[in-house]
């Protein structure tokens, strides 16, 4: 006999597509770094609740505010449902703990210490919850002499190497113009989060993990420690005449990998005497003389435009592609047919574009809900949690629990 059943499959069961469903994770975190850890569970089915203080999360009022949202706090806390807890109270640190032990991942970005004083450090946590996987993320780390230091997105670029990489033609080096740090952060935390869930249904037990701004800022860099111990702490550049250049109408970026395309770069810029040249032979030698090359490279790139030049240089095999800004490449064709931007409407904002979560199935990152306002999930959250409806009531009036103020 068939032990086949006709029953519809469960909508709330975990899939390849979001293998996390039923996952329960408490995002304590504000800013960029770890809840965009939260939010990529979230991608893959998750059930995240962000735990905001009676101000909210302070990425809320970086740069231009939209209602409650920054685009900061738009992009990166989709998916998720807010509970907005005054943890200065001993009734909002109970409640906090409560869902803290119920939890499968929870995310915290305070200080090193500041969450064992109030009672949610991982060990006294775990006593109880053997299985929660429990990421700290934080400036230095939890270890060492620069522990307590805060951190933040340009710190951890510059303490991490990555700003001195980037120096402009002022001489001076500059901060990437984008939180690098921070997302590159929560993306190594969740995969370190992914590696734990793994680990635990082989053992049983989850782990403390340690994150930081500063490590994960320089893992970025890769090679880089490596060529500057080498090669005493000025490494020559590695494909001149790799760079940016100004065309007749723009800007494109060149690159090169091999010989044949240096070779190639110099045929189609109308310069074959530059590949014959012995000062610019291999890429040793024109990492030398850079400041010779370059700007005969220049100066030819300037005689026609941005599409002319792609066309000559993709036929010719040389690596090149014009530069865009963020709206020009969410309008391009290629990322259009690509399905490269999701968008999600919300409240106080309007539609918020971001770029789709690389490798994760479109219909999840489009699925995610709009980013919460403050506190609009509390009530949801704490009844869930098993509290009944007076005595959320009464939390509300003490100003334990906050909810949206009324329209």
């Amino acid at each position: 006999m068939s032990d086949r059943t006709d029953a519809a499959p469960n909508p709330e069961a975990p899939t390849h597509e979001a293998p996390y469903r039923g996952l329960r994770v408490l995002d304590l975190g504000q800013g960029v770094a770890s809840p965009y850890c939260g939010q990529l569970l979230a991608v893959y089915g998750a059930e995240v609740v962000k735990l905001e203080p009676p101000e909210g999360d302070w990425s809320r009022r970086l740069g231009t505010t939209y209602g409650g949202h920054s685009a900061l706090s738009a992009v990166f806390n989709r998916g998720k449902r807010s509970l907005c807890l005054d943890l200065k109270q001993a009734a909002g640190q109970r409640i906090v703990r409560d869902l803290a032990l119920r939890a499968d991942v929870l995310i915290e970005g305070f200080r090193p210490g500041v969450a064992a004083r109030l009672g949610l450090g991982y060990d006294d946590l775990a006593a109880e919850n053997p299985g929660l996987v429990y990421v700290s993320v934080s400036g230095f780390g939890q270890t060492g002499p620069y522990a307590g230091r805060p951190g933040s997105d340009s710190v951890g670029q510059a303490f991490s190497g990555l700003v001195s990489l980037n120096v402009g033609a002022d001489g001076i080096p500059h901060r990437v113009g984008a939180t690098i740090t921070d997302v590159s952060t929560g993306l190594y935390a969740f995969q370190a989060v992914a590696t734990a869930l793994f680990a635990r249904a082989a053992v049983g037990r989850g782990r403390w993990i340690d994150v930081s701004l500063m490590q994960s800022t320089a893992a970025l860099l890769g090679h880089k420690l490596a060529e500057h111990v080498l090669e005493g702490g000025r490494p020559r550049a590695l494909n001149v005449p790799a760079g940016s250049y100004p065309t007749g109408d723009g800007w494109i970026m060149v690159t090169l990998v091999n010989e044949a395309q240096y070779r190639s770069l110099c045929r189609v810029v109308g310069r074959p005497d530059l590949a014959e040249d012995p000062r610019f032979a291999d890429f040793a030698r024109r990492a030398d003389v850079a400041d010779q090359l370059m700007p005969q490279i220049a100066e030819a790139l300037r005689g026609d435009t941005t599409a002319a030049w792609l066309g000559r240089l993709h036929a010719a095999d040389v690596i090149a592609e014009r530069i865009l800004d963020p709206r020009e490449w969410a309008r391009d064709p290629h990322v259009v047919a690509a399905r490269g931007v999701v968008e999600v409407a919300t409240a106080g904002v309007g539609v918020v574009q971001a770029p789709r979560t690389p490798g994760a199935p479109l219909a999840c990152d489009a699925a995610l809900s709009a980013a919460p306002a403050v506190g609009q999930d509390s009530r949801a959250v704490l009844r869930e949690a098993g509290f009944g409806e007076n005595e959320i009531d009464g939390l509300v009036a003490a100003g334990t629990v906050r909810e949206p103020a009324a329209a």
